[in-house]
């Protein structure tokens, strides 16, 4: 993630491909960064700094704008990244971390425009608690699989604990929140379904 003190380095290759990606996306819409503001919830100045990558967006900021753009992260993640191959080996997943929140976030399965589900691989670092204000498409399922350690999802006002093996199965309309339970990392799959 970049930050003021990185502001002199060149933005890293993905965030440069991803900050050029959302405006584009502001572009096609023929919104100006002040309608986005509006939309989104998010400042012009941030929005103006995440398209020119001189900051690399948090998690829930990505998730904000991809509500606005109707689109899961994944899918915008996958836009900047090659065309999308049947098979995906593991040294070819895209990862993405906000180092601020302490989230790693692999594409396991990433997006294909011929398919409705994908598959993510998320770690949550001991004490890190991730909060989303909306889906970034309403309705959209879920499926959380813990793999190891322990993991909170809050849902629809609802706190569910997972354990190692427990799957959440959830359909999205609201809030969310994801937060490390344990005393280790949480490691977990999260099957991705567009309504």
């Amino acid at each position: 993630m970049r930050n003021e003190a990185d502001a002199a380095e060149p933005p890293d290759p993905v965030d440069a491909r991803l900050a050029a990606r959302l405006a584009e996306l502001r572009s096609e819409r023929g919104w100006s960064l002040g309608e986005l503001a509006e939309r989104s919830g998010i400042s012009r100045s941030t929005l103006s700094r995440a398209e020119r990558a001189e900051i690399s967006p948090t998690a829930s900021l990505l998730n904000r704008l991809c509500q606005v753009y109707g689109r899961t992260m994944s899918r915008l993640l996958s836009e900047v990244e090659a065309e999308p191959a049947p098979l995906v080996r593991a040294g070819e997943q895209s990862v993405w971390a906000d180092r601020a929140s302490g989230f790693v976030r692999r594409s396991v399965s990433p997006p294909h425009p011929a398919l409705r589900a994908e598959l993510v691989e998320g770690r949550l670092a001991v004490g890190a608690d991730l909060a989303y204000d909306r889906p970034p498409v309403a309705g959209l399922e879920q499926h959380i699989w813990v793999l190891e350690g322990a993991l909170a999802v809050t849902a629809q006002d609802t706190e569910h604990h997972l354990d190692a093996g427990d799957c959440l199965r959830l359909r999205v309309w609201g809030p969310t929140r994801f937060r490390c339970a344990g005393d280790a990392e949480a490691r977990y799959a999260l099957a991705v379904v567009l309504p």
